[in-house]
């Protein structure tokens, strides 16, 4: 099997749609009022959003999206308005993440990992 896309729910397609391009995701369907889907610049995954009238409760979804230049382009973001709950940092488990929140709240990563995304020293099977 190979992971094919991630659907979020969203309050607003459109407003989640420009939040989206914004990060650098290529729109490829816009299907509104209900959806809209865009694919990875680099790799060849996909994501969607489609609208729904209410959201889970809680922290919503985690979604990662690797980049090898993430502070470059943190600082583009940042500079284009993008507010980040947590700048750059190397965390314990090997990786350099940024986060924010999409317009519904989902959790946004932002990360470079490099080999350790599949291959860390603590991979079963090393």
């Amino acid at each position: 099997m190979n992971l094919n896309q991630v659907t979020v729910p969203s309050l607003d397609i459109e407003k989640s749609i420009s939040f989206y391009e914004k990060l650098g995701l290529r729109l490829i369907v816009k299907a509104l009022p209900h959806y809209a889907r865009f694919e990875c610049v680099e790799g060849d995954a996909t994501f969607s959003i489609h609208l729904v009238e209410t959201l889970s409760e809680g922290e919503g979804a985690y979604i990662y999206f690797e980049t090898s230049k993430l502070d470059d382009e943190v600082k583009r973001l940042t500079q284009d308005g993008v507010v980040f709950d947590q700048l750059p940092k190397d965390q314990t488990w090997l990786w350099r993440e940024a986060r924010l929140k999409d317009p519904d709240g989902n959790q946004i990563i932002l990360y470079f990992a490099g080999d350790n995304r599949k291959n860390p020293p603590w991979r079963i099977g090393n």
